[in-house]
């Protein structure tokens, strides 16, 4: 019997009489591992407003820190007691590698959950004693309740770092994951639900953007908006926020540059270069996809990078020796080919040999002519690497910098007047130099221009699911201006 992946309200799974079935594909042979049972803006409303209830009668937002902390400690552990189960979930709907699921994936959930419960316990709110005698006391409290709309590409991972970072603070959160990838999130409410997060808190809404994702984003109910995901949706739900006079973080696209000087570990940057594209099946934000190589290097590094991408071991994504799986759906399939077509491809650009089934892309290298061509300007997000070459640093710069997107830069050079010239003129959230993907919670996390608006991580996932309340009083008393008294 095919499982039915239903809404979570009021800590009970549920689902309306007339929802719509959505089938689940599993990426790997094309099969309906379950069906989604679609949310309306009428079960939105019951979600939001068990969330209400939970948040302004319950005990969560009153509960003392060290409460708080142990839950979220509870929630790690048992996302690792239920690693096999977690695991079996993500790769029959992501096609994710399952080596990369359980050694990134379901660690990064759990370690979500633990480092909100150590922030939580560690953070201080400000005091201010410079304008005597008063004490100015700045208070934190929860903002409400809030929707988190996370995407397909690593649901587990950036799903629980947004809901982690809601509760840890006493919000309510409703998430809503894509109809492409919920079957984990069932047994992320079950897991919540047994560590001890009281009914409400946490709830789940699934269906289509324009459905439930609109009907949950444009509440009057929600107070505070967290989306990772494309571009265009993201400006959709800002206006809705907007409207409505609602906080909102996004982490949006990328086309992000990795730019390989002569004066660096060559063979190190060949490694971090493969990771940064190939990884998770080439489906990430902050990929690597457009590499710049210094001209004199840059024949022999493309040979190697085209070697190795060739080697790569591309396969049932369920095999431990798999390097690479299908992209997530045929519409994605369907994208990266047609950016292939048009391409100058080195290798790859077709579908992978050996598949009779599956969205299986063979890892694609091709080189552009310059980086004004739609394959330099466009996310892809598929297993697509696209070369250019720089004469110096500033062409290499000058070329990361015209695009439209700023999610995140790479940079692999040995000299530090070229480190810091890089630091100071890339326009990216986040500079990785001399290492692949390397996110440290504590640290603030966002986008330039088109690849988002605001941060999370740390103190600035407190910023957003917190709100501010000044407190001043005198530590003394003083004279005040008696009116109305004569004279």
């Amino acid at each position: 019997m095919t499982e039915t992946v239903s809404s979570f309200i009021g800590g009970v799974f549920t689902a309306g009489a007339g929802a719509e079935r959505l089938p689940i594909i599993n990426p790997h042979d094309e099969s309906v591992v379950a069906e989604l049972a679609e949310a309306d803006a009428a079960e939105v409303d019951r979600a939001v407003a068990a969330a209400r209830r939970a948040f302004a009668d319950g005990p969560w937002r009153r509960a003392p820190v060290a409460q708080r902390q142990k839950v979220l400690r509870r929630i790690a552990a048992l996302i690792r007691e239920r690693e096999g189960d977690l695991v079996q979930r993500e790769l029959a709907n992501t096609g994710i590698p399952i080596r990369q699921i359980r050694e990134r994936h379901v660690k990064r959930a759990a370690m979500n959950f633990e480092f909100f419960a150590d922030y939580i316990g560690q953070v201080a709110n400000e005091s201010y004693e410079q304008e005597p005698p008063f004490l100015t006391v700045v208070r934190r409290e929860p903002v409400g309740v809030a929707a988190l709309v996370a995407p397909w590409n690593a649901p587990l991972a950036l799903a629980t770092m947004e809901l982690a970072g809601a509760i840890a603070f006493g919000n309510s959160a409703i998430l809503k994951p894509s109809e492409l990838t919920p079957l984990e999130f069932v047994t992320i409410m079950e897991i919540c639900r047994d560590a001890g997060v009281p009914d409400g808190v946490v709830g789940l809404v699934n269906g289509r953007g324009p459905v439930t994702g609109q009907a949950l984003v444009g509440h009057p109910g929600i107070d505070v908006i967290a989306f990772i995901g494309g571009t265009e949706t993201g400006r959709h739900i800002a206006r809705a926020a907007g409207g409505n006079l609602k906080k909102y973080v996004a982490e949006l696209g990328g086309k992000s540059a990795n730019i390989i000087t002569a004066r660096c570990d060559l063979e190190r940057a060949l490694d971090a270069a493969l990771v940064g594209i190939f990884s998770n099946n080439g489906q990430q934000c902050l990929a690597g996809s457009r590499v710049l190589v210094e001209e004199s290097v840059a024949e022999q590094f493309i040979a190697d990078f085209v070697a190795r991408t060739k080697r790569l071991r591309v396969g049932d994504p369920a095999d431990p020796a798999t390097e690479i799986g299908p992209v997530i759906s045929r519409a994605q399939y369907d994208r990266v080919l047609r950016f292939a077509a048009d391409a100058d491809v080195i290798c790859g650009g077709t579908r992978a040999d050996g598949f009779a089934k599956g969205f299986y892309v063979a890892p694609t290298v091709a080189r552009a002519s310059d980086n004004s061509i739609p394959l330099c300007r466009e996310e892809i997000f598929g297993p697509f690497a696209t070369f250019l070459t720089f004469r110096d640093i500033d062409e290499a710069l000058a070329i990361a910098n015209d695009s439209e997107f700023g999610l995140v830069a790479y940079l692999w050079s040995d000299d530090l007047p070229t480190v810091m010239k890089a630091a100071s003129t890339l326009d990216a959230g986040t500079l990785w130099v001399n290492t692949p993907v390397a996110r440290d919670l504590r640290a603030p996390f966002g986008g330039f221009k088109n690849s988002g608006v605001g941060r999370t991580g740390g103190h600035s996932s407190r910023a957003l699911f917190t709100e501010e309340k000044v407190l001043t009083m005198p530590m003394a008393n003083f004279p005040i201006a008696r009116l109305g008294v004569d004279v």
